[in-house]
């Protein structure tokens, strides 16, 4: 049985991830920052080799450490999903400050935090895939609308460190993808996405398992269509 580490799984992507994985047979481990208040989450099928829901806090880089501390065996899957938006560091003018340091942290210096605290149980897996849900506002080529300057400068942070990653891990056998989920219908996205969030999910994970086992999609950036997008 394979078995994935989902963070930001309350909600949304992560949320539909959990789902659709389980449906598929597999355990999954679905980290957020309060497990008493995720209740459509524990709506779905827990137990040993099910669902465990545990806290993580994108916010805190020891929240990675305790984690792997309490999880014991291999992580075929991990996903690196929790991130923000700040409608604060959206526009000219009052964008550098406070809110657009805690984007970076949790956007782009939390997975990082994560990866390493969970290298080792990736490496020991059968599948061993990271995955890291990044935007395509991340592409400094695609911006031809300016502003978003925590959003964007946060998730093309976050596809320097994923290919830098990507590097790193070759020799253990792990592939890090990068993945834009498409424009999604979800709280972030606005009612307005071209796609609904089962139908991202599924690309994504139509991906991932494209992933297992092929080291030349490691370090690319992926749209949920499979398509490579420009850095």
């Amino acid at each position: 049985m394979f078995h994935a580490l989902i963070t930001g799984a309350n909600r949304g992507l992560g949320l539909e991830h959990a789902r659709q994985l389980l449906e598929r047979g597999w355990h999954v481990t679905a980290a957020v920052r309060d497990p008493d208040a995720a209740s459509e989450l524990k709506a779905l099928p827990q137990g040993e080799g099910k669902l465990d829901v545990v806290a993580y806090d994108a916010t805190d880089f020891e929240s990675p450490k305790r984690l792997a501390a309490e999880i014991d065996g291999p992580i075929d899957l991990l996903f690196a999903n929790a991130g923000m938006m700040s409608p604060e560091t959206r526009n000219f003018g009052a964008a550098a400050g406070d809110a657009m340091a805690l984007e970076f942290r949790v956007n782009a210096i939390a997975p990082l935090a994560l990866v390493e605290a969970f290298a080792d149980k990736v490496a020991a897996s059968e599948m061993k895939v990271v995955a890291l849900q990044s935007s395509r506002m991340g592409s400094i080529a695609d911006n031809g609308s300016g502003g978003g300057y925590g959003y964007r400068g946060s998730k093309a942070a976050l596809n320097a460190i994923g290919k830098s990653l990507s590097l790193d891990l070759a020799d253990r056998g792990i592939v890090v993808l990068i993945l834009h989920p498409g424009w999604v219908r979800t709280d972030m996205g606005g009612p307005n996405g071209q796609l609904t969030v089962q139908e991202s999910v599924e690309g994504q994970l139509d991906l991932i398992a494209r992933a297992y086992g092929n080291p030349a999609m490691s370090g690319r950036f992926f749209h949920v269509s499979g398509q490579d997008l420009p850095w």
